[in-house]
C-alpha cells in the first residue's frame, strides 16, 4: 500500500510566501499545522483498500472480434465510504488500439457496508486465453489530498474463439448436399458408394452397373445406381510449422486454414460423416477425436482456439506416422497445409504413398493474392521485375500441385477468402463422384 498525499501537500504550501516555512517535512508541519491536521484527516477518512472484496462474473468465451463483457463486483465492508480510482489490467491484445485506457480505468464510489458491480468491455485482437492480471485500486479521501493504493489478484481467463467467417458460406454448401443426396446417382460403383435404385438402361450407360438378375425378372435391362454413401470417416489435419506463420495479408496462414476446416467440418457433420481434427508440426499440438455431429464443431472451435503457428520444420514423416494412427482405413485425409516447393518435395512426397495407399487425400493450400496482383502488374520497370517474379512463383505451384495430382492427391489452392468455399466444393465434387 503506498500514501501519495505528499507531493498535494508540497504543491499547496508552495503558494505560500518564501520565508514562511521550512523547506524539511517537519518544518512544513510546523508552519502548517492546519493543513497538516487536514491531511492527516483526509488519509484516516480514506477507506482502507485491502479489506475490499472483489469477484469476477461474466463472459468466458467469445469469437474474436466481438466484444466480451467481464463484470467486477466490489464490496466495502469497511464503515468508510469509498471514492476511488479503479485499474483493471488486462493484455493489450484484449482492446483494439487506441481503447484499453478507456476500457479498463473507471471511477467509483461505494457507501460504507455496500458493493457495485462495474462491466469491463474486452474486444480481443488475437486468438487465445486471455487471462486478467491485477486490479489496482486508489482509495481518496474528501479532500482528495492522501490517497491509499493497494492491489487484488482477482483470476480471470475470457477464450478468444477462431471468428469463423466462412459460416456464411454453409447455407449454400448445404443446399447442394441436400440436392446431391436427394437428385444425385452415380451409376459405376466405387470405393465409397451405397446401392441407391433401379432403372431402365439407356444408350451410354456404364455395362458395369447392370443389374443381371434384376434384368433376369423383366423385359427391359436393369442398371444400378448408386448414392455416395454416409458415415465416411474425415480427418483434417493442420500443419503448424514454420511455412503455417507466413502472413498473409492481416492474419497468418493457420487462421486461413482454420476457417477453411471448420465450414468443412460443419458441412462434413451434416452430411452424416465423422470428423477428426489433428495439428501437428513435430508433436501432436492438438487432437479432437470421436466426437458427436452435434458435438464435433463447439469441439474444434475450443481446440483451434489457443493453436498458434511453430517456428519449426514440420515433420512430414511424424505427422503421416501420426495420421495413420488416427484415421481408420478408407478414411478421407484433409490436409491444410503450404504448397512451397521445398516443403513438398523433401518432406511430404517421399512418404506421400504410405497416405494415398490407405486413404484418399486432399490438400488444400493458402495463395497469397499479392502473388497475382503482382503478375498482372505492368508499366514501369520495377512492376515487370515484379511481375516476372510472380509469374515464376506461380509456375512453381503449379508444378508442385501436378506432381501432387499424379499422385493421386486432391488439391485445392486459393486465396485466404475463397480458401474454404473452394475446399467445400472439393470435398462436395469427391461425394457426387462416388470417390467418398
Amino acid at each position: 500500500m503506498a500514501v501519495t498525499g505528499r507531493t498535494a501537500l508540497l504543491a499547496a504550501l508552495g503558494s505560500l510566501p518564501v520565508g514562511l516555512w521550512d523547506p524539511s517535512w517537519t518544518g512544513i508541519l510546523a508552519v502548517n499545522a492546519p493543513l497538516a491536521l487536514a491531511c492527516a484527516c483526509d488519509f484516516a477518512l480514506a477507506a482502507p483498500v485491502r479489506r475490499l472484496g472483489l469477484t469476477r462474473s461474466g463472459d468466458t468465451s467469445v469469437r474474436l472480434g466481438e466484444t466480451a463483457d467481464v463484470q467486477l463486483t466490489v464490496t466495502n465492508p469497511s464503515g468508510r465510504p469509498l471514492r476511488a480510482d479503479l485499474r483493471d489490467a488486462w493484455p493489450p491484445s484484449s482492446w483494439q488500439p487506441g481503447t484499453e485506457v478507456a476500457g479498463s480505468r473507471q471511477s467509483l464510489a461505494i457507501p460504507a457496508g455496500e458493493r457495485r458491480r462495474l462491466t469491463t468491455h474486452l474486444r480481443p485482437t488475437r486468438r487465445g486465453d486471455h487471462r486478467s492480471d491485477r486490479v489496482t485500486i486508489r482509495s481518496y479521501g474528501p479532500l482528495r489530498l492522501f490517497a491509499r493504493q493497494g492491489s487484488h489478484r482477482v483470476p480471470w481467463t475470457v477464450r478468444v474463439l477462431p471468428p469463423f467467417t466462412s459460416r456464411k458460406h454453409l447455407p449454400s454448401k448445404l443446399a447442394r448436399l441436400r440436392e446431391l443426396d436427394g437428385r444425385t446417382s452415380v451409376l459405376t460403383r466405387g470405393e465409397g458408394t451405397e446401392f441407391d435404385s433401379l432403372r431402365d438402361y439407356v444408350p451410354g450407360d456404364d455395362t458395369r452397373s447392370i443389374d443381371w438378375r434384376a434384368t433376369a425378372r423383366q423385359s427391359t435391362v436393369a442398371i444400378r445406381t448408386w448414392r455416395p454413401e454416409r458415415d465416411r470417416h474425415i480427418l483434417l489435419v493442420l500443419d503448424t510449422g514454420r511455412t503455417s506463420a507466413g502472413r498473409v495479408g492481416d492474419a497468418p496462414r493457420l487462421d486461413a486454414s482454420m476457417d477453411a476446416a471448420l465450414l468443412l467440418a460443419a458441412l462434413a457433420s451434416r452430411a452424416g460423416d465423422r470428423v477428426d481434427l489433428l495439428a501437428y508440426d513435430r508433436r501432436v499440438r492438438a487432437l479432437v477425436q470421436g466426437r458427436s455431429a452435434g458435438d464435433v464443431l463447439p469441439s474444434l472451435v475450443n481446440a483451434l482456439a489457443t493453436l498458434e503457428p511453430e517456428l519449426i520444420e514440420t515433420d512430414a514423416r511424424g505427422l503421416t506416422s501420426t495420421a495413420l494412427r488416427t484415421a481408420p482405413r478408407g478414411s478421407l485425409i484433409v490436409l491444410l497445409t503450404s504448397l512451397d516447393a521445398a516443403p513438398i518435395e523433401e518432406g511430404l512426397l517421399p512418404v506421400l504413398s504410405r497416405l494415398t495407399k490407405r486413404h484418399k487425400v486432399l490438400l488444400a493450400s493458402v495463395a497469397d493474392p499479392k502473388i497475382e496482383e503482382m503478375a498482372n502488374a505492368r508499366g514501369m520497370a520495377e512492376a515487370i521485375y515484379e511481375a516476372a517474379a510472380a509469374a515464376q512463383a506461380q509456375s512453381e505451384r503449379h508444378r508442385t500441385a501436378e506432381q501432387l495430382t499424379r499422385r493421386g492427391v486432391t488439391v485445392v489452392d486459393a486465396t485466404p477468402n475463397n480458401l474454404a468455399p473452394a475446399l467445400a466444393d472439393a470435398y462436395l465434387s469427391l461425394k457426387a463422384a462416388g470417390r467418398l
